[in-house]
């Protein structure tokens, strides 16, 4: 989701997918990528609309993504959880040193 967050309106498969290997420094094969879209489409956090066709394509479309407002709170909410998370580590962590 942070992807699809960070490439705002240029947020489609290829891209998605070269930001997340960026971000995570491993690959995603294109089938589990999909499959999490298709999961995240289904829960109402991510929309998906058609592009133009495209003649390098052969006349595909592509397909955007955007967060919904529900995937925007989701995707803040796990931000607020990990940063909870880490300090909560580093205060356990400081007491050990």
């Amino acid at each position: 989701m942070l992807a699809i967050l960070q490439l705002e309106d240029d947020a489609y498969g290829v891209a998605i997918k070269k930001d997340i290997s960026k971000l995570t420094n491993r690959k995603i094969s294109y089938g589990t990528l999909y499959s999490y879209l298709d999961q995240l489409f289904r829960k109402g956090l991510i929309s998906k609309s058609l592009g133009d066709p495209v003649p390098e394509r052969g006349g595909r479309r592509k397909i955007f993504y955007k967060l919904t407002k529900k995937g925007i709170l989701a995707l803040e909410s796990a931000y607020k959880l990990q940063n909870s998370i880490g300090k909560r580590m580093s205060e356990l962590l400081l007491d050990k040193v």
